[in-house]
């Protein structure tokens, strides 16, 4: 018999057990499932613009204070700027997509994450390919007038 055989199940450790486990934090795994449900409704409600709007409403709605605001103001500005993009959930926040679905641009509440700050990123489907290296997403703490101008720009160009 090997000696991990002879050995009582209580004494053995392997490196797996003895090292902190790396894994999914709880907010994670909560995005993870959200984002799961989101896709089933999706597949459900083949795309509904009223049913995802209103479900992304209903996330702003959820938001604290200043991202709520900051997110209703964006929400206004991309109807502006980009009419034809369709306002769903992606992982439990606000998004906008295309026509295929694809997202092209988000907001994200700092708060979900313990962040200090909200985001507003695109994806790989927005057009703001610039040379070699471009940003995708941007920190906001407060909205002026000078940022809902650059991203109401960001946004037409990443439509076009």
């Amino acid at each position: 018999m090997s000696a991990k055989q002879n050995t009582p199940k209580s004494t053995r450790t392997t490196t797996a057990t003895s090292q902190k486990a790396q894994g999914f934090t709880v907010e994670e795994k909560a995005a993870m499932k959200a984002r799961a449900q989101e896709l089933k409704a999706e597949a459900r409600l083949n795309k509904n613009r009223a049913e995802g709007e209103n479900a992304a409403l209903a996330a702003i709605a959820e938001m604290p204070e200043p991202d709520r605001s900051m997110a209703k103001r964006i929400h206004e500005i991309i109807k502006e700027s980009a009419p034809a993009l369709l306002l769903k959930t992606w992982y439990g926040m606000p998004a906008y997509a295309n026509q295929d679905g694809k997202v092209v641009c988000f907001f994200q509440t700092g708060q979900k994450f313990g962040s200090r700050y909200a985001t507003f990123g695109f994806q790989d489907s927005a057009n703001l390919d610039d040379g070699a290296m471009w940003p995708t997403s941007f920190a906001l703490k407060k909205l002026t007038a000078a940022e809902e101008a650059k991203i109401s720009a960001l946004v037409k160009k990443a439509v076009r």
